[in-house]
C-alpha cells in the first residue's frame, strides 16, 4: 500500500506551475485522471515532479459505476494505464451514474437505493477491479432529488461496500450538504457508516441557492464552519487521511495553503486530545 497519511490537496492546473516555487507542500496529492490523461505538454514536467515527489491518489469523474450501460472497458483500461504510469494505487469514483445509452452527461446523478442496485454496482465494481488490478474506492455523492429507494443512504452505502468489497471515500461536505437538503442528521450518518471501509476523506465548500432553497456542492467556496465541525466529529471516530477539493473559483495557492493548514490543525488537535 502507498503511504497516504495526514492531509492532502487536490492538484489543479490553475496552480500547478506555482507548486515548485512555493514553500507549501501537502502530505499527498489527489489528481483527477480525466483532467491529466491528455494534458498539454506545458504541464507534463511540473505534473510529474509533483506526483513523483509525494504520495498521490486518483479521483475519477466519469466511470458511471451505477449506470445500466455496459462498462466502458476502453476507458477503464486508459485509467489503468494512467495509474500504472504514475504509480498510483488508490483510485476512487462517485457512487452515482453519469452515462445513459452510452452518452456521457458529466453530471453525477443519484442511483435508486435498492437491493437490485446493490447487486448491479457490486458486479460492476468487480469488473472494474479486474481491469485496474486495484481496489475501487467509492465516494458518497451529493444528490438533489431522491430516486426510488428501499433504504436510507447510509444503509445503501454500507450494503454496497459489504457486497462489493470496495473501500469508501467519505466526503464530509457531501454528508453535510445531503443532511440539510434531505433532513437527516449528519452525525448519525457518521455514526452508522462502516468506518472500517474508509480509505480516505474529502473536504470541500458549498453554497446555498436561494431560488432552489438547497445547498449546492460547488467545490467553489471556502469550507464552512459546519463542515469543519463535522470533520472534527468524524476524526474522533476515524483516523483516516483527509484532503481538500477545490474545483471552481480556485484561489491562489497561498489561499489554499491557509485552508490546508486549518485542516491540519484540526487533525492534530483531535489526535492529541
Amino acid at each position: 500500500m502507498i503511504n497516504v497519511k495526514g492531509c492532502g490537496l487536490g492538484l489543479r492546473s490553475d496552480f500547478l506551475l506555482d507548486v515548485k516555487e512555493s514553500n507549501f507542500q501537502p502530505d499527498w496529492w489527489e489528481v483527477t485522471p480525466e483532467n491529466w490523461m491528455f494534458m498539454p505538454k506545458i504541464y507534463e514536467k511540473a505534473f510529474e515532479e509533483a506526483v513523483f515527489s509525494k504520495p498521490t491518489v486518483a479521483h475519477g469523474l466519469s466511470l458511471s459505476i451505477g449506470s445500466a450501460d455496459k462498462l466502458n472497458r476502453k476507458f477503464v483500461k486508459q485509467i489503468k494505464t494512467f495509474l500504472d504510469r504514475y504509480n498510483i494505487e488508490y483510485y476512487s469514483e462517485h457512487l452515482s451514474f453519469s452515462s445513459l445509452d452510452n452518452k456521457q452527461s458529466y453530471e453525477l446523478l443519484p442511483v435508486p437505493m435498492t437491493k437490485k442496485m446493490v447487486n448491479i454496482i457490486s458486479d460492476r465494481v468487480k469488473e472494474v477491479e479486474d481491469i485496474i488490478q486495484r481496489n475501487l474506492i467509492l465516494e458518497n455523492a451529493t444528490y438533489y432529488y431522491v430516486p426510488y429507494s428501499e433504504m436510507a443512504e447510509v444503509d445503501f452505502i454500507n450494503e454496497v461496500l459489504e457486497k462489493s468489497g470496495a473501500k469508501m471515500l467519505l466526503d464530509v461536505n457531501n454528508v453535510f450538504v445531503n443532511s440539510v437538503n434531505h433532513s437527516f442528521k449528519a452525525r448519525k450518518f457518521i455514526d452508522e457508516i462502516d468506518k472500517s471501509k474508509v480509505a480516505y476523506m474529502h473536504m470541500a465548500g458549498h453554497y446555498f441557492d436561494e431560488e432552489a432553497k438547497m445547498k449546492i456542492d460547488s467545490h467553489g467556496m471556502p469550507i464552512c464552519s459546519g463542515v469543519w465541525k463535522l470533520l472534527e466529529y468524524t476524526l474522533k471516530q476515524l483516523n483516516a487521511p483527509v484532503m481538500i477539493e477545490r474545483d471552481n473559483n480556485i484561489p491562489p495557492l497561498d489561499v489554499l495553503a491557509a485552508e490546508y493548514k486549518q485542516m491540519k490543525k484540526i487533525v492534530k488537535r483531535v489526535q492529541n486530545a
